[in-house]
């Protein structure tokens, strides 16, 4: 049986230790379960610290058995920052998946529903993404709370890291990387996609670094994701598909890179939106998964 403390928590060259909380990482590379904390309640400083530190060095946190309101939701989320609101909920957007308003209750502009059913003729996120990385300021963040798994079991998300992506490249590579930019454009997938109509003034379209630098821990990582980005700025069209794709494959093939969450009902998993990658497996249909997702809103990534 593990003890309170499975592992230290290492941040680059650091070694934390934490007594307030009990953390077993999923793998050596990302992912952590976190176990001892009810989060219905509010984090002592010390406690949230510990979370944070946790949160740096495996950039994916699980915590199960958690009965939350929205209010306890969204209150955990806003200690890392403030509440982001998805595009889907902007002025005249027009939601295409489960975005709405949920039944029984109150449209929240920082609560993005995630749910597919029987009804469904897809899932968000099935493919490997960064969300809203459209945005200038993407999320730093994301907190997604599944109440509802399927009966038959599936459902799962994986994640990859970025970081560990980028390291595995070679000195040459990471030399050309760092002199890229790259378009993310909104209208990729939620028009392209899902077939949404676009807000008034369009979807977001920004030009971001294709490698960034983590802003707590400066580690560096590969900033484009298949789910957004369109073109890189310094390259020709041809050249730029085909760059692209092999950042792609190399970032999304590496089992390596990768965990997999199995969600039970009452589970939220915390992940780093700056350095991580997720799909979501939509392996279950025609029955229904239901979650509730907040997100924090981050800087704009540097290298």
């Amino acid at each position: 049986m593990a003890s309170r403390m499975s592992s230290p928590l290492a941040v680059e060259d650091k070694v934390v230790a934490s007594a307030a909380i009990d953390v077993r990482p999923i793998t050596p590379v990302i992912g952590a379960e976190i176990r001892g904390l009810d989060l219905s309640k509010p984090l002592s400083r010390e406690t949230f610290e510990d979370v944070r530190a946790a949160f740096n060095a495996h950039h994916v946190l699980v915590f199960r058995d958690q009965v939350l309101s929205r209010e306890d939701h969204k209150r955990f989320a806003a200690m890392f920052g403030r509440l982001h609101v998805h595009p889907y909920h902007a002025k005249n957007a027009a939601p295409a998946h489960a975005a709405g308003k949920p039944p029984g209750k109150p449209l929240d502009p920082e609560i993005l529903v995630v749910k597919a059913d029987e009804k469904s003729r897809y899932v968000a996120g099935e493919e490997w993404h960064t969300d809203v990385s459209c945005d200038l300021e993407p999320p730093m963040g994301s907190m997604l709370y599944i109440t509802k798994t399927p009966e038959s079991g599936g459902g799962d998300t994986c994640f990859l890291s970025t970081i560990r992506a980028y390291e595995a490249l070679s000195p040459a590579m990471k030399a050309f990387a760092e002199g890229l930019t790259a378009v993310h454009d909104g209208a990729k997938p939620y028009t392209g996609g899902y077939g949404t109509a676009a807000p008034e003034g369009g979807w977001p379209k920004t030009t971001h670094p294709v490698v960034i630098s983590h802003p707590e821990t400066g580690r560096k990582g590969l900033f484009v994701n298949r789910g957004f980005t369109t073109k890189i700025n310094e390259l020709t069209r041809k050249e730029s598909s085909a760059v692209l794709e092999m950042f792609y494959r190399h970032i999304e093939t590496h089992v390596e890179f990768q965990c997999r969450v199995h969600w039970e009902p009452n589970t939220l998993t915390f992940w780093d939106n700056r350095v991580t990658q997720h799909h979501s497996v939509w392996d279950y249909y025609p029955q229904t998964r239901y979650g509730e997702r907040v997100s924090i809103i981050g800087t704009r990534p540097t290298l």
